[in-house]
């Protein structure tokens, strides 16, 4: 069995954090990469044959994922492989949807001729053993196996959803049904036999924007061909949302967390810079924290996850945020539930997360649940008040902050930097 990872995606609901980096390669818990997850699981599943499917800004993914050496995927056969989309004789055209984008390297695909061919997205937070579901598919003579999460009824109107007999063989597939009348969701993992992979792709290559759950997954139902549902019960969190990217963030702050970065016999696998340790100066104050590799907190630190390279100033006090690597907090600021991209800078005294909380005005959809987010390379300076569910992004001045205040709801963007 191969691997073909969908890792191109914008995430555009995760608004300026993904202005200049694809989703997958959005920092997470600290020291990882979302797409981190999926490539620890291909590896310790056993499957050692990844093709990575990128396309928007991929650089920072590119260089995250090099020749695969922290996933043991630096192989002569098989291992990793980066798939952008490229120019071929006849076209050349973009990823256009899941099923096309895996279309497009049917001849990857052939190289290696698998027997199965398991669709992998890059920007979920999980633990799957992809063996255990193939064995369920072989079981179960399938030609097709969906994995498949119990979603609360109220949310399933949000995901592919599946009907089952009491054998788990799928009676009917609803994409994003606005009255779901089952709540067994696709978690958008497949297992295909290669050859019904193959021939769906074929029959389906001049359908708009081609995707699984629209197209691929419905056209193999009307055919009658072995679908199956692979009830999948551990954690899964799909962090599309800035609050879900939060809220699963904070969860590896619990005493006894409900997803276990570190446990020995399933390890999640990253990139290691080579890094100083931490500093933390006698007047530090930390509760509840993840503290990365390289961090020098000398201020307070309550209930956040902090990358590494860090740097928070004395006085400065930072509660139930997220900040990534190589952030710099200043000496007496402020930061209250605010997620901070990688190289972003906060003068001193700064106060963000403070006022009321009302709608953001922009994009009331993205920003919201009194977030504060501020974009990657980011400047805010000394002084300045920020208030709840505010996107910044770009070297803003203290000019852009009428009497130093950047009211609740408030989106500040300069030019060239993001959305």
């Amino acid at each position: 069995m191969i691997a073909m990872l969908l890792a191109g995606g914008q995430g555009s609901r995760l608004g300026v954090l993904t202005s200049r980096v694809a989703k997958p390669a959005v920092a997470f818990g600290g020291k990882y990469r979302i797409i981190d997850f999926a490539l620890s699981n291909c590896i310790n599943s056993g499957v050692d044959t990844v093709g990575v499917l990128t396309q928007y800004q991929p650089l920072r993914l590119n260089t995250h994922i090099g020749i695969g050496v922290p996933w043991d995927l630096d192989r002569n056969i098989g291992g990793v492989s980066i798939l952008p989309p490229y120019e071929k004789s006849t076209s050349s055209e973009w990823y256009t949807g899941t099923a096309n984008a895996i279309y497009q390297n049917m001849e990857f695909m052939e190289y290696y001729n698998p027997e199965y061919v398991l669709i992998l997205g890059g920007d979920h937070i999980y633990k799957m053993d992809y063996e255990v579901m193939l064995d369920f598919h072989k079981s179960n003579k399938a030609d097709i196996t969906i994995a498949t999460i119990p979603v609360p009824m109220e949310e399933a109107h949000r995901f592919g959803v599946v009907i089952t007999d009491e054998n788990k063989r799928i009676q009917e597939f609803e994409e994003k049904p606005a009255n779901p009348r089952s709540n067994l969701a696709s978690m958008g993992i497949y297992i295909f036999k290669w050859e019904v992979l193959k021939e769906a792709l074929i029959a389906l290559k001049d359908e708009k924007s081609c995707d699984f759950g629209k197209h691929i997954i419905p056209y193999c139902h009307e055919k009658d061909m072995r679908i199956f549902a692979y009830e999948y019960n551990g954690y899964w969190k799909d962090v599309g949302t800035l609050n879900s990217y939060w809220e699963s963030n904070m969860e590896l702050i619990d005493l006894i967390p409900e997803f276990n970065l570190y446990e020995e016999f399933w390890k999640i696998y990253t990139k290691n810079d080579i890094i100083p340790p931490q500093y933390i100066s006698g007047e530090a104050r930390i509760d509840r924290a993840i503290i990365g590799e390289g961090a020098e907190i000398y201020g307070e630190v309550y209930n956040s996850v902090i990358g590494s390279g860090v740097y928070i100033g004395p006085g400065a006090k930072v509660c139930d945020s997220i900040i990534m690597k190589s952030a710099s907090i200043g000496a007496g600021a402020q930061v209250n539930k605010a997620i901070i991209a990688e190289g972003v800078t906060i003068g001193d005294g700064a106060v963000l997360g403070v006022g009321d909380e009302v709608p953001n005005k922009l994009h009331p959809d993205i920003y919201a649940c009194g977030l504060v987010t501020v974009g990657e390379n980011s400047t805010i300076p000394g002084g300045v008040s920020i208030g709840k569910n505010t996107a910044i992004s770009g070297k803003t001045s203290p000019e852009d902050y009428a009497g130093g205040w950047l009211a609740s709801g408030e989106t500040l963007i300069k030019a060239g930097n993001g959305r």
